[in-house]
């Protein structure tokens, strides 16, 4: 188990905000990311917590009615199985807990290495119109 690591406390709050259960999930996935990501810059970024790496968006979680989704930006080239791949014309894939039994410690730092290599420039794509390129 990680030993918690100074927080942001904007994330702080929200993890608190949750229900118990999910909080659980939120403080493991935030400390697991501070400590995988330490060169990230963390924040609340439209109304969840977010970790960025030169000012994209690398991996991040919300709350949703199935439970906590991580998600990784680029994640649809991780070519891992565990990470769901959305649809639409993004790169991002994701994995939905509900319980913090679920979090696999050796995958999301796995996943979180990945995050530092694979990535599609997010933080241009409104200047480039929506167009993805890979960084």
């Amino acid at each position: 188990m990680f030993i918690r690591m100074l927080m942001n406390e904007d994330i702080q709050r929200y993890n608190d905000a949750q229900l118990a259960a999910d909080i659980e999930i939120c403080n493991l996935l935030s400390t697991g990311i501070n400590h995988n990501l330490t060169e990230a810059e963390s924040k609340i970024w439209h109304a969840h917590p977010v970790w960025f790496i030169n000012g994209n968006p690398i991996v991040g979680y919300s709350k949703l009615k199935a439970g906590i989704r991580l998600m990784f930006w680029s994640g649809a080239d991780f070519e891992e199985t565990d990470l769901k791949i959305n649809t639409g014309k993004f790169k991002d894939a994701s994995i939905t807990y509900t319980a913090v039994e679920q979090v696999n410690l050796d995958d999301l730092a796995r996943w979180l290495e990945k995050s530092r290599v694979i990535q599609w420039d997010y933080k241009n794509v409104v200047k480039r119109k929506g167009v993805l390129i890979r960084l």
